[in-house]
């Protein structure tokens, strides 16, 4: 007899076990149940967690299994297509004038956020969302930031049961030819996937491609999924569902999409946007320097065996790099046609960090420093390596490195 109750014991233990771990999946898969919903005044001071991100703690505190599986094209867009939007900037006064810039966006979070590149809104408070089934909501433009790109509206209307927030991943563990998808609205025609490879990591975004600064964009993936006029601002998602990426820019000489696609990465968003929802804007940390990644020609004339680091060549006077002593070029040297000042430091290591070029500085800046923190450079100067120690600020706005 003792048997059989100490059997019917643990089978109802056994029960309610599955019941509670079916529950909290539940709750993970579905994240706008029993959340609380800000009022617009609340908006711009609470800071929103990804659901997903914010979820998955319990389920590494509970020691449960994570959802790791990878899904198929049609499972992937299908899980995901509802949480792809489209944005109209609206130049004129109806949704209808022509002239208007057509971009898309997902959805980051169950308080009526949505995320979009920053040169799709371009500024622009006339905004308007279209969901997966047609519906359409008025947003409005709470932060952007052009350094990095990204724009982020509230849709104050929109019926919190239509947003289905896509889980940021971690673009640092991504790797060269890993499948990718990508979704959105090319040419307007709404819920497109295309799909590709991780062409390449570590990109700048060409300052060209972001006209608000001469700022270049660190840390960008590249893809040859194909994108479009229309996409920018979409999700490029790796075979889990999660986004890896917005897409942003492309390198064409038609304005059309020939092979290489740029994308911001989710490591970069993740920083930026709850700081836009917070306080509308971001602080990039800088350094206050411009100059040239270092060629053999260059090493030849600096006397060094290595063609390594980045060459110093003009200093913005109080910034952070100036304030610390950063020398800047002053001998005017003719190479290969160029006239180039040496006589500027090398930057050989930021951090741990070694440097090859600009790019690693400026994706150090951007992953692991905020303003008010201090960061040590290693140069050489004079043929001696030395230490120096740059207390970060603000970058002030249209200002290079």
């Amino acid at each position: 007899m003792r048997k059989v109750i100490l059997l019917i014991i643990l089978v109802l233990a056994a029960a309610g076990f599955i019941y509670g771990y079916n529950y909290i999946f539940h709750f993970i898969n579905n994240p706008y149940v029993n959340t609380v919903e800000p009022s617009p005044a609340e908006n711009r001071i609470a800071i929103s967690e990804p659901p997903l991100d914010k979820y998955s703690r319990i389920i590494g505190l509970l020691g449960l299994p994570r959802n790791n599986s990878k899904l198929d094209l049609p499972g992937l867009f299908k899980q995901s297509q509802d949480s792809v939007v489209q944005i109209t900037s609206i130049r004129g006064t109806e949704a209808s004038d022509t002239g208007n810039r057509l971009g898309s966006g997902f959805a980051y979070d169950t308080n009526r956020h949505i995320v979009t590149n920053q040169h799709v809104v371009g500024g622009n408070n006339l905004l308007d969302v279209t969901f997966s089934d047609g519906t359409i909501y008025r947003a409005r433009l709470i932060g952007s930031d052009p350094f990095t790109d990204i724009a982020v509206l509230y849709v104050p209307k929109v019926p919190t049961n239509k947003l289905m927030p896509l889980p940021l991943g971690n673009s640092t563990s991504v790797r060269v030819g890993e499948q990718v998808a990508a979704i959105g609205n090319p040419f307007g025609l709404s819920g497109s996937l295309s799909e590709g490879v991780i062409s390449g990591l570590g990109r700048l975004l060409p300052s060209n491609a972001n006209s608000s600064s001469r700022y270049s964009i660190p840390d960008v993936i590249q893809t040859d999924a194909p994108i479009n006029p229309g996409n920018s601002g979409g999700p490029l998602l790796d075979m889990k569902g999660e986004v890896i990426g917005m897409t942003s820019a492309i390198f064409s000489n038609t304005g059309e999409f020939s092979g290489v696609g740029l994308a911001i990465s989710s490591d970069t968003m993740k920083k930026v946007i709850p700081l836009l929802i917070a306080n509308g804007t971001y602080a990039h940390p800088w350094l206050g320097i411009s100059g040239t990644n270092m060629t053999p020609e260059l090493a030849s004339a600096l006397g060094l065996k290595d063609p390594r680091g980045f060459l110093v060549i003009d200093v913005v006077p109080g910034s952070p790099a100036a304030k610390a002593g950063i020398l800047g070029g002053d001998q005017i040297v003719s190479i290969n046609g160029q006239q180039i000042p040496l006589g500027g430091d090398v930057i050989l290591r930021i951090g741990d960090t070694p440097v090859r070029k600009i790019d690693d500085v400026l994706a150090y800046l951007e992953r692991y420093k905020t303003i008010g923190e201090t960061t040590n450079l290693l140069v050489l100067r004079g043929g001696q390596e030395t230490n120096v120690i740059l207390k970060l600020t603000a970058r002030p706005n249209s200002i290079s490195q």
